[in-house]
């Protein structure tokens, strides 16, 4: 393996090469990020877990974009969670949420077994969203929510979309890291680069990547006392695998006083009346970061 990194800590994903083969791959750890966007809601397991496999998913996707700009990573359905969303920049900034029924999660929840992206979504469509600014026209892609995995949501959508042969893994969980039970999450991404003149044929070494591929545990992309230089050494190591530099990855939501102004100013002066609360303000609360803004009416201008 080579060693021109450090071992890979929380809060990161970083870019990966099988050793002569056209195999290519990202990894991706969250812990204090995952756990602050988690924690921030009171959302019921299966729905936290869906939310924090989207954020791994928009770190491990968006982090191979080559330009300044935000990916979203979203899938609506009709089912108990009806919107699932995260955002990734490419300051390694993520963010995220989730709108559900209450009731129908739990009902979907009786069982042995976690309900997963299909289960919890239902019929409806997954979606990625590159965002490269206010200049440049947004580009998106779209498929059917067709697997029980948000992992094969992502997978489906490659094949489709990219025509890009993809296998993706993602966990999500809880374990304790010394001050307590914290959410974490990790994933994985390889991908099949496709074959020209020069590489000749790439099946042979698709197919051996993906079956040290399937070896992966879901424990050990959650576990804090694996480094994810040794999990990808663990993996690959009978071919060889380069790792590259990484990013760090922070929970930063993009809401602020200056938008909420903003936002509430573009109402009707009448419209804001009737969103006073009894302390005499105008609340507004993210539905990312859940922060509340408390403003005073008489302070905004417009309508």
């Amino acid at each position: 393996m080579s060693q021109n990194t450090l071992p890979i800590p929380d809060d990161v994903v970083g870019p990966f090469q099988i050793e002569d083969a056209a195999v290519r791959g990202r990894l991706v750890r969250l812990g204090p990020a995952i756990d602050e966007i988690l924690a921030a809601h009171a959302y019921p397991e299966a729905v936290a877990n869906l939310l924090g496999e989207t954020c791994a998913l928009a770190a491990l996707v968006g982090s191979a974009l080559k330009f300044e700009g935000r990916l979203i990573v979203q899938a609506q359905g009709e089912g108990p969670v009806r919107y699932v969303v995260a955002d990734y920049d490419t300051a390694g900034h993520l963010r995220g949420y989730c709108r559900f029924d209450p009731d129908a999660v739990a009902e979907a929840s009786q069982g042995f077994v976690r309900p997963g992206a299909k289960t919890l979504l239902g019929g409806g469509v997954f979606i990625m969203t590159v965002d490269q600014g206010p200049d440049m026209d947004r580009y998106q892609g779209v498929t059917a929510i067709e697997g029980e995995t948000l992992a094969l949501c992502a997978e489906q959508y490659f094949a489709q979309s990219e025509q890009t042969p993809t296998r993706v893994r993602l966990a999500v969980g809880q374990a304790d890291v010394g001050d307590g039970l914290r959410w974490r999450a990790g994933g994985m991404l390889i991908q099949n680069v496709a074959e020209d003149q020069a590489r000749g044929s790439t099946e042979e070494a698709w197919t051996r990547s993906q079956a040290f591929f399937e070896t992966i545990g879901e424990d050990e992309l959650l576990d804090p006392t694996i480094s994810g230089q040794t999990l990808l050494f663990r993996l690959f190591h009978e071919d060889g695998v380069r790792v590259f530099e990484d990013q760090a990855l922070a929970a930063v939501c993009r809401c602020s006083e200056d938008r909420i102004r903003g936002v509430l100013a573009s109402f009707e002066a009448e419209e804001r009346a009737d969103m006073v609360e009894p302390d005499g303000k105008i609340h507004v609360t993210c539905e990312y970061c859940a922060k509340t803004y408390r403003l005073e009416p008489e302070s905004l201008t417009g309508g």
